[in-house]
Parts: structure tokens; sequence; C-alpha cells
């Protein structure tokens, strides 16, 4: 009966890296043994001192509604985690929490766009951005980088996008899936190319801000005066502090905004989850240097899984700045014949991956760049270098 179904959700991609996800669960559950590289999971567990929080919530009797856009609280943590760690200055009018950062993305582009808006997307972008887009009405407008700019995209190809139609600039930095990290300059040429186009608002994601291995310093582009009151800045906590699960993200954004995203929100899912609002309280109180030791242990595996994917012909790599991902560009496999398989594009490359070497990775095409695969060193020493073997030996 599909034909009951909505053109909307007919033309709607599924999440390339859940449905990895679930590929290799079903590899597993049939007897496989599949390495999964495919997930941004923090292979940790949520640190002691989030959890008693949690636990002091349920014993205090944490049960009931919570307020649409967030425990006022929770919004005051925020709002000192902006100051602190960001420089920005935000009224809890200006905050908005949501069921992860997914929803705040899922927020922004419903209560912005209308049919027709173009939303610039550089290349290569989260791999949820283009359909959240598209969701809402808008029309993705992707603007390619290549490993030799460190997959960043520059202020000429920025104002080469833009269009009477453009209504939104998206992106992540650090970046999901490349590492990358847009430096306080760089960001600042992006911004002066904007002053020419007010119409323009941009969204921020900045969940990976504190997985960052010290070589670029995280800047925000709200930061800049001429900016603030057109940049929505998006985070949450389920990368940096080990808690996906708990599913919670924010937003500072200008106050219409805001409302909008609240309106909105309180006709879908209304207020996130009460124990693990109260949780985040604590986690966003505490200073970052206490999920440091997270942050050096993925510097470490960062180290390995470079040396390691740098010693198998066929595979380039930038040196990624943050997040746990790496990025290699594999195409100098396409056209290729592997072990009697054709490999055509960077879909072929990872299912055939998957295939001969049990390892879950994910194509770049999900992430509108087709010359690459995502690899997550959300994962154990070990798990690394048997993949690394794996995929080396297949290859």
């Amino acid at each position: 009966m599909s034909n009951q179904l909505s053109e909307r959700i007919k033309n709607l991609v599924p999440s390339a890296t859940l449905e990895m996800a679930a590929k290799a669960r079903e590899l597993r559950a049939a007897g496989k043994d599949i390495i999964g590289l495919s997930l941004g999971e923090p292979d940790f567990n949520t640190p002691d001192y989030i959890k008693a929080a949690a636990i002091q919530a349920v014993n205090d009797g944490y049960n009931s509604y919570t307020p649409v856009d967030g425990y006022v609280e929770l919004k005051d943590a925020i709002i000192t985690k902006f100051k602190r760690d960001n420089n920005l200055d935000y009224g809890r009018s200006q905050i908005v929490v949501s069921t992860g950062a997914k929803q705040a993305l899922y927020n922004i582009a419903q209560s912005c766009l209308d049919e027709g808006d173009e939303v610039i997307l550089p290349c290569p972008y989260w791999v949820s951005y283009s359909d959240i887009v598209k969701l809402a009405g808008g029309v993705p407008v992707e603007v390619a980088t290549s490993i030799e700019n460190d997959f960043k995209m520059t202020p000429a190809q920025l104002e080469a996008a833009i269009t009477p139609k453009t209504k939104m600039l998206w992106y992540s930095s650090p970046c999901n899936p490349s590492g990358s990290i847009y430096s306080k300059a760089e960001l600042r040429g992006l911004a002066d190319v904007l002053q020419k186009h007010p119409q323009v608002i941009v969204v921020s994601d900045e969940i990976y801000e504190h997985i960052n291995y010290g070589v670029t310093e995280h800047a925000s582009m709200a930061s800049f005066d001429d900016m603030y009151d057109r940049t929505v800045t998006v985070n949450g906590v389920a990368k940096a502090f080990a808690m996906t699960g708990w599913r919670i993200g924010y937003i500072g954004a200008p106050e219409y905004i805001a409302r909008a995203c609240n309106k909105l929100q309180g006709q879908v899912t209304s207020g996130a989850n009460c124990i693990a609002q109260r949780a985040v309280i604590t986690a966003l109180l505490e200073p970052p240097s206490r999920v440091q030791y997270m942050v050096d242990e993925f510097k470490n595996r960062r180290k390995l899984i470079l040396e390691l994917l740098n010693g198998i012909p066929g595979f380039k790599c930038n040196e990624p700045q943050g997040a746990f991902y790496v990025y290699p560009d594999i195409s100098a496999y396409f056209g290729k014949t592997l072990n009697g398989k054709k490999i055509n594009n960077a879909s072929d490359f990872a299912l055939y991956i998957l295939e001969e070497a049990n390892v879950a990775t994910v194509t770049g095409d999900a992430f509108g760049n087709g010359n690459s695969i995502r690899i997550s060193y959300a994962a154990s020493v070990e798990e690394i270098k048997e993949a690394i073997a794996r995929i080396a030996a297949v290859v």
C-alpha cells in the first residue's frame, strides 16, 4: 500500500549512517564478525558525575512534563556555557532545548524555510542536512570542497553560490565528516561575503566543539557583532559528554527564530526528557576539562588510524583537527575490480569493505562528496587495528 504514502516520505532518503549501522547489526545477527566504524558515537560511558545528577533528579521526583523550550535552570546553564566557551551573550528567550541537536536543526528549517528557498551546504556536510532542508521545501545548494583545501569552503565559493533565492548557510565546525575546523579568520572571510547579502541566515552546528585537538581554536560565527543577529548556534551534549542516548540539544538564536522553534516544538514533541535535562545542567556547568580525557584518547586514536590508513595504497587522508572521523579520499579505486567486484563509486567501495572485510563505514555520497568514505575512530585501539588490517587485506 505504498501508494497511500505521501510523496514527501517516498522521496526521503534514509539516514546513511543509521542504515549502515542497521546492516551491520543484521550481519552480526547472522553470525558475521562485524567491526562497526560507521556511527558517530563515543565508545565511552557517560561520566559518573553526570549520571549522579540524573539519579538525584529521579530521587527528587522529576517526572512531569517539562517546559517546551527547557527548564529555566538548564537555559541558564546554557547561557553560562555560551558566555564561558564562546563569548556569546544570549537571554533565556533566545534558548530552546530540544530532543537532540537533530531536532533543533529540523525546527530551524521548518521555521525559516519556504518552498524554493535555497540553503548553501559546503560539501562534505553532515548526512541529514540535505534532507532536513528538503523536508521544509528548501533547495540544497552543494558547494564542493576538496581534500587539498582541507574540505573547507572559501569566500569566493560562497559568493559564487549565493543567488536571490539564498535563505541560509549551514555548516559544522568541527565538521562531521571531515574533522575540519574553520579558524576565526576563515569565518571572518565568509562573514565579509555575507555582509553583502543580509537576507542569508547562518546555522552554525558546533556539537563537536570540545573535541578539538588544539591546532585550530574553536570560533563561533555569532561572536562577530555583525553576524550575531543572523546566526543560529546549534549545540548539544551527545558527542563531548558521551551522552548520545540522552537526546538533548539546544540553540542560541535571534529571539524571533527561537520563538518560532518553540512554537513548532510545542506541536510536535513538546519539552525534552526531564531527567536528561537535569543531568545536562551539571554537564554544562562543570568545566570542559572534566571530559578532556576522552579528547586525549581520541587524539591518540586519530594518530594511530592515520598512520595505518596512510600505509594503504590509494588512501589519501587529510589530518582532521576535531571530531572523531577520518574522511579518506579513495577515488583511486574507482573503475577497478577487486576480488571480482567492480568499484564504480564510494558507495560500491563502502559496501565492498562491509562484505569482504566485515568493516562498516559510510559512503561519502551520503555527505555530498563522492570521492571519500567516513571512518569513525570512536572505537577501541584493538578494533581500529583489526579493522584497518582487514581493509588493507581486501584492497
